[in-house]
């Protein structure tokens, strides 16, 4: 099996990483274009073996799966580039969430799929999104999932559902490590405890806790019941933060399915032209 990437900045370099790190690929079935082709070049050199190809059209071509890793406002550019090589056999697999599989099936010749990565993958943890378009056999689906199986739990999700969905698996980690990051701010300036040690303490119960979520098929509210003794500590300063956070995650949602929309827009826009006067 070929696979080309198109794009391998944070989430592209990442997926690279964990394959090879994982023995899903080895180096030398990879091939990687970047707009900035140095970046193509480093990847080369931390991954002996893996081919850095100064186009993008040269990463794709004979490839079995091209992931397809640039931001929404490249699309259109790369999407140029591609069309008229790509074949009918071959899959693209898009990482970009408001770019949709119908799109891109009017503008590509191939298969199309759509996963959402998570940096979890990162440690071979967390899940995948994955999203078939209507052109995608049987035997490309199992090929790709098997493929994610190696770096993440692979879910199959209905596109109408990616941003909230995404919101969780791929978003998720950044919102935790911020409000676990307050959590360590706060004990050390209340307290004076080593910032170093509060974070090493502050992780190990992360780690922990993801554990009994996962493997301890505890829910979270019956975490929550087994820690908080009615009247105790726990209880108390949990009362705090129900009464603080009330509709913080709310917000949360709604700015981020606010930008979603945004970039919905300009996407299509990018892809079909401007609408002017509803026309």
């Amino acid at each position: 099996m070929n696979i080309g990437f198109i794009g391998v900045g944070s989430m592209g370099s990442l997926l690279i990483d964990a394959f090879v790190a994982t023995g899903a690929l080895d180096p030398s079935q990879i091939t990687v274009s970047n707009r900035t082709f140095a970046k193509a070049v480093s990847l080369a050199v931390r991954h002996p073996g893996l081919n850095a190809v100064p186009s993008n059209a040269e990463a794709a071509s004979g490839r079995d799966i091209i992931f397809l890793c640039v931001k929404p406002h490249e699309y259109k550019k790369v999407i140029d580039e591609l069309r008229h090589g790509l074949q009918p056999h071959q899959l693209l697999v898009s990482i970009t969430s408001p770019v949709l599989l119908n799109q891109l099936e009017d503008c590509l010749p191939c298969k199309i799929a759509k996963v959402i990565p998570s940096i979890t993958n990162y440690v071979h943890e967390g899940a995948t999104l994955c999203m078939f378009g209507t052109r995608v056999e049987p035997a490309d689906r199992k090929r790709l999932l098997d493929l994610l199986a190696y770096i993440s739990d692979p879910l199959e999700i209905e596109e109408c559902h990616t941003r909230i969905v995404s919101d969780l698996s791929s978003c998720g980690p950044a919102f935790i490590a911020f409000v676990l990051q307050k959590f360590i701010d706060a004990a050390v300036e209340e307290t004076g405890i080593d910032r170093a040690q509060a974070t090493a303490i502050a992780s190990a119960m992360l780690h922990g806790t993801g554990k009994l979520l996962t493997e301890g098929e505890m829910t979270p509210e019956q975490l929550q019941q087994r820690v908080a003794v009615p009247g105790g500590i726990t209880a108390k300063a949990l009362a705090l933060l129900h009464k603080e956070l009330e509709g913080v995650f709310n917000g949360v949602v709604r700015t981020t399915h606010a930008k979603y929309e945004e970039d919905l827009v300009v996407v299509h826009d990018l892809l079909y032209g401007k609408e002017v006067n509803g026309t």
